[in-house]
């Protein structure tokens, strides 16, 4: 390529570029050159002040003594990915206590030129979905199954396990017959004789003899005396309702009546009366059984469905008990999480709302336009190319990047408007006449599309990065798409400019939705633009 040679007016400042004309892509070499005392400072400039040429690297400083001089020069490596004509703004070097300033530089940039005579030509390609980066739901789905597989086995563990049986619900499970014969045997086992304890004795005897006829003769054995039970008996037996002997009433009643005197009269039977009633009493449970009717199978029929119903209601009462402690524990988390995060916060979250899930869900972060704004957004906003038509003879070009939440509860809007042609630096009191123009054409355009009542209100605002630009800001009456309703919401436009161009941050939200406020919020604070001033400082600093 052809060698070029710019000179600026300033003998101590020299820049030289090997060309003026790259494709897309290619990068262009710019060197600035210094010659100042060996005493003197030199700042040299750093970071992204070519633009809208990309620095894409400047290499270190070379230094070469002449005489009492210093001779300093500094190559950076610039390029541009979009065709068109672009200047290299002037660029400012600081030698010592004075600024000294390049002349600024037309570059063009051509597209690559493909001969179709010979390059292949081959379909366009899908479009590749691309899968987000992760993030950490895993971790609260783990947690929840986690704390449901908990609540499942305490569940299970207390309420729905088949737990062993204790020995008292075994033997409870035994027939009448079977329970008081080994009642009798655990009698035999027992310390009461050993110990004298005679009373004991016979009120246990006395009692499993008493609990079998209450469960298969006379259901009031239990809390009947003696000669009522043998009353009782006697009577069944007359009238033919349980066919005992004779003898197996007397007997009963003997050792009843022996009981009752040993309990209450403190009598004192002999070892050998005491075991031969011992005998007696199996005998006479023997009697009775064989005198007591085998059941019919319709009564079998009935004693199974009895068990069959106990089944099913024991089921029933597990099914209660368990919806009952599931619809606790759920109530007591909703509360205990309402109380702390708000009841409104714990329905959307459940049911879902579509702004909470753009101001929680991965944001992205991106610069638009140029001059860039840098603004963090719930999703990419989506570039518009636009020249506006009614104004081409002051030779505008307008570019715009628009996101819309599908419940219209936040609207982005990024405008950055270019003036072309633009000679000289403007004075301040011009810019600031054409941004308050530019703000006007906003909200003309805004009553054009019938959103009324628009309040307006004006101050001043400062980026997080000190950059000074205007607020306007205020509510207005927006219509919703497709519906002849209307919604109450707000609105902030924070305008900036430079000599020569004005960009646009538009946000408009409804007042209602507690999400949308969050997320303008959080779009603002990450507002930043450069300035000319910005860059200036950034060099003095270093």
């Amino acid at each position: 390529m052809a060698f070029l040679l710019s000179l600026v007016s300033f003998a101590q400042v020299a820049t030289e570029v090997d060309t003026t004309k790259i494709r897309i892509g290619e990068q262009i070499n710019y060197k600035i050159k210094v010659e100042a005392d060996s005493s003197a400072l030199v700042v040299f400039p750093e970071g992204q002040t070519f633009l809208p040429l990309e620095s894409v690297e400047a290499t270190d400083i070379d230094t070469t003594r002449k005489d009492s001089k210093f001779r300093l020069s500094r190559i950076y490596k610039l390029t541009q990915f979009d065709s068109g004509s672009y200047t290299i703004p002037k660029q400012k070097i600081i030698i010592g206590e004075k600024a000294f300033f390049t002349d600024s530089l037309r570059v063009d940039v051509g597209t690559v030129e493909v001969d179709t005579t010979k390059q292949k030509l081959y379909d366009i390609k899908p479009i590749i979905e691309v899968e987000k980066s992760s993030s950490n739901w895993w971790i609260w789905l783990l947690v929840s199954l986690v704390a449901l597989a908990l609540f499942a086995f305490l569940l299970w563990w207390f309420i729905w396990r088949q737990k062993p049986l204790t020995e008292e619900e075994e033997i409870a499970l035994l027939p009448p017959f079977d329970r008081a014969k080994l009642a009798l045997k655990k009698l035999d086992e027992s310390q009461y004789l050993i110990r004298s304890e005679v009373k004991e004795y016979y009120s246990e005897l006395t009692m499993i003899i008493r609990k079998y006829l209450d469960e298969k003769v006379y259901d009031r054995s239990l809390e009947s005396t003696t000669d009522e039970l043998i009353q009782r008996l006697q009577l069944l037996k007359e009238g033919n309702q349980v066919p005992l002997k004779m003898e197996t009433i007397n007997n009963l009643e003997t050792i009843l009546k022996r009981a009752d005197l040993v309990k209450f009269a403190k009598s004192a039977p002999d070892e050998a009366l005491i075991e031969m009633d011992r005998v007696t009493i199996e005998k006479e449970l023997d009697n009775v059984k064989a005198a007591l009717p085998e059941p019919s199978e319709e009564e079998k029929l009935l004693n199974q469905q009895y068990k069959e119903e106990q089944e099913r209601k024991k089921k029933q009462y597990k099914v209660i008990l368990t919806a009952a402690i599931a619809v606790l524990i759920l109530s007591l988390t909703v509360v205990g999480f309402g109380l702390k995060y708000g009841f409104g916060y714990v329905k959307d979250t459940v049911i879902g709302h579509e702004s909470k899930k753009l101001l929680e869900g991965e944001w992205v972060e991106s610069a638009y336009g140029f001059p860039p704004i840098y603004i963090e957004t719930p999703e990419v906003l989506k570039r518009i190319q636009d020249t506006i038509a009614s104004q081409k003879e002051d030779k505008l070009d307008k570019t715009t990047f628009v996101f819309s939440a599908d419940n219209n509860a936040v609207d982005i809007v990024v405008d950055i408007i270019k003036f072309e042609d633009i000679d000289g630096k403007q004075d301040q009191k011009e810019i600031e006449l054409k941004v308050n123009k530019s703000i006007e054409d906003i909200l003309n355009k805004w009553e054009s599309e019938n959103i009324t009542n628009i309040i307006t209100k004006g101050e001043q605002f400062i980026t997080p990065n000190a950059v000074e630009g205007i607020k306007t800001f205020g509510s207005a009456d927006f219509p919703l798409p497709e519906s002849d309703k209307t919604f109450k919401g707000e609105y902030a436009i924070f305008s900036f400019a430079t000599n020569d161009a004005i960009m646009h941050l538009t946000l408009v939200w409804s007042e209602e939705d507690t999400y949308a406020n969050k997320i303008v919020e959080r779009i603002i604070s990450s507002l930043e633009l450069k300035s000319d001033e910005q860059a200036e400082l950034e060099n003095e600093e270093n």
